[in-house]
């Protein structure tokens, strides 16, 4: 499966956001304040700097949500009942993804403050 070609393994990616998107609430949400984010921003166009430091937070935001939504379906396929190191692998992912939005957070509040500055 290794020697894949470039469009089969883009499909097989493409194929996991959507999975994503349908099963996760959490994703959709982080994908709406991410398309609102960027409108506002295309609207206030603030300087490049500030577009690459928000598209990174964006970015990291939901490559987390998709790390712990990969991770939970393994662990509840693979072990299907509780037990706790499947919970605190689940947990530990969360607080991943907890980290990136508060981290993506602060970038929106810097961005904010020094726009109110200028």
């Amino acid at each position: 499966m290794k020697a894949q070609p470039f469009n089969r393994r883009l499909r097989f990616a493409l194929r996991g956001l959507k999975l994503t998107a349908m099963r996760e609430k959490n994703f959709r949400a982080h994908l709406f304040v991410a398309a609102a984010m960027l409108m506002v921003m295309i609207m206030i166009r603030p300087a490049a700097v500030w577009w690459a430091i928000v598209i990174l937070a964006i970015g990291m935001v939901l490559v987390t949500e998709l790390v712990n939504t990969a991770l939970e379906t393994l662990a509840d396929r693979v072990h299907p009942e509780q037990h706790p190191e499947i919970g605190a692998a689940k947990d530990i992912a969360a607080g991943a993804v907890l980290v990136a939005g508060a981290t993506a957070a602060a970038v929106g509040l810097a961005w904010f403050l020094h726009w109110l500055g200028s």
